[in-house]
């Protein structure tokens, strides 16, 4: 339930907290008071529409916080959480919960579960088809939950086969698919035939046949240089040196340095001369390089970032192929499995369409006897039911429909147009599903449109039932539903300083007559104020 209700410059509201109690809350008061703005700030908190020109005048922001008491909530700390939202001209958007920042689907996703608001042209869950299901089987309760658990485990157990057959490509095109692309990403590796070091190797010979031009050209001036010269000149070093060789033993050492010099030089002009007149350079080699660096280029691109990778690749996908094509065996036992699953799930399926079925009729019976008390005696409330592919309900498809005059096609509840018969459409139905709604918070913003009378009274007797299990916040006009309330709030406007404020009152059991007595009589009056003491005496 909302303990707390703080609101800050929305509207005519400057800066208002309202502390709401259980059960029947009704809001009176002045027409343009304030008391939609509530409303409207309870829906912005809930995740709804908010327009810059709600941000009252000369300020730059709008605030709205909740105090929520939610028994065993996991969210809950004590059991109360703390909602708030703040909005900027700017745009800038503030969602919390429980201080932690949420963006605003998070927010609409946590409210939707905790307060229900309906208004003239409010959308709800039970409008929503894919709630209706949830509120037959909770009218039903326990003759559908056993066969409806069972349903769940088995739903749940196939949907992991068919997870798993995926995943072992069970499905025989997805299978071929698979195997098609791995057999050719093996083939194509497989027939490229690499070596370890290969590249390396080839990118050597791309390096010598880019610089064989200028190789040759320094080979060939080395090769002219030591033959030209360096060679004969190094002997006539020799043959000076040995005429003092036998002088002194510095110039015997200066002569074999010498020497072992000529016979290194003489071998290096050898090594050269074969280097020089080995130099060849092949075209056709060349391009047969390129192209395998090309292929080698192409494959580390697809497969790896190096000859070991590319290989470690074709092993896995080799090891990858064989074992899908061993699964056949155990991929047909789990189609066996699941088979079996289905055939089960299927019986309780059509257990639970009975089971349905024959509900569906108790609930339309009680929901169209609401209707008739609340001044709707032409209007037929029906239930369909339709057979769909397996889902987590079973194999049946919700949806609830309405016709409100004799003679008129039924509708969906979404598409129903008049405000007062919406209105009493959902209340009626509200009271039927009272006690298996989980919905903590119901707010009806002026339900009592275009009613009054025996179905006001109605009304009042309703959303009063209502308030047992769930609390009820409502905006009237009517005195038998505003005398009705557990907690009466009464709203009014006040200026100040050329400024308008919009005021919250809680009223005392006198002032709720009082109150009562002014929306009955239009002034208090003994005879007004008399009647209201029946209206609540009835209560």
């Amino acid at each position: 339930m909302i303990t707390t209700l703080h609101i800050k410059n929305i509207g005519i509201i400057d800066d208002l907290s309202i502390e709401l109690g259980e059960g029947f809350n009704v809001l009176t008061g002045e027409t343009g008071a304030g008391k939609t703005l509530i409303i409207d700030s309870i829906s912005i908190i809930c995740g709804g529409r908010f327009s810059k020109e709600m941000i009252r005048k000369g300020e730059d922001y709008s605030f709205v916080e909740l105090n929520l008491y939610l028994p065993n909530n996991d969210l809950a700390i004590e059991n109360n959480i703390i909602v708030s939202r703040e909005i900027h001209l700017n745009g800038r958007n503030s969602c919390k919960i429980n201080g932690r920042l949420v963006t605003l689907t998070e927010l609409k996703e946590f409210m939707n579960n905790i307060i229900d608001i309906h208004g003239q042209n409010d959308n709800q869950k039970i409008l929503n088809p894919k709630y209706h299901i949830k509120y037959l089987d909770n009218f039903i309760g326990n003759e559908i939950i056993v066969a409806k658990n069972e349903y769940r485990n088995l739903y749940n157990k196939r949907q992991e086969i068919k997870k798993e057959l995926k995943a072992n490509l069970g499905d025989d095109k997805e299978k071929q698919r698979q195997l098609s692309l791995l057999q050719y990403e093996f083939d194509e590796i497989e027939n490229a035939d690499l070596k370890l070091g290969e590249e390396e190797e080839l990118e050597e010979k791309r390096k010598f046949f880019m610089n064989s031009e200028k190789i040759g050209k320094s080979l060939n001036q080395a090769d002219l240089a030591l033959g030209e010269g360096a060679i004969d000149k190094i002997n006539e070093a020799i043959r000076a040196v040995e005429k003092i060789s036998d002088l002194d033993k510095k110039y015997d050492n200066t002569l074999n340095n010498l020497k072992s010099i000529y016979y290194e030089v003489q071998e290096l002009s050898r090594d050269i001369s074969s280097l020089n007149s080995d130099m060849y350079f092949d075209e056709n080699e060349r391009n047969e390089v390129e192209e395998r660096l090309d292929l080698i280029y192409s494959l580390k691109r697809k497969y790896g970032n190096s000859i070991e990778e590319i290989l470690d690749y074709k092993e896995k996908t080799e090891k990858e192929i064989n074992r899908i094509n061993n699964l056949d065996e155990y991929n047909n036992e789990l189609k066996k499995e699941l088979n079996d699953i289905e055939q089960k799930m299927l019986e309780l399926s059509n257990k639970m369409h009975e089971i349905r079925m024959t509900n569906a009729k108790i609930l339309d019976s009680k929901i169209n006897k609401e209707l008739a008390d609340l001044e709707m005696p032409n209007s037929t409330f029906i239930t369909h039911i339709n057979t769909v592919e397996f889902n987590k309900n079973g194999t049946d498809d919700v949806e609830y429909y309405i016709s409100t005059n004799i003679g008129e096609n039924e509708k969906e509840l979404a598409k129903i147009a008049s405000g007062g018969e919406m209105s009493r459409i959902m209340l009626a139905i509200k009271t039927v599903l009272a006690n298996t709604d989980s919905t903590p918070v119901l707010i009806f913003d002026e339900i009592d449109t275009g009613i009054s009378g025996k179905a006001a009274k109605s009304v009042g007797e309703k959303l009063k039932l209502i308030g047992k299990n769930h609390q009820v916040l409502c905006i009237t006009h009517q005195p038998s539903i505003a005398a009705k309330g557990d907690e009466n709030f009464y709203i009014s406007k006040l200026s100040k300083n050329g400024r308008t404020f919009t005021q919250v009152k809680k009223l005392t059991e006198d002032e709720v007559i009082n109150e009562v007595a002014r929306i009955s009589n239009g002034e208090i009056t003994e005879t007004a104020r008399k009647h209201a003491m029946e209206l609540r005496k009835s209560a």
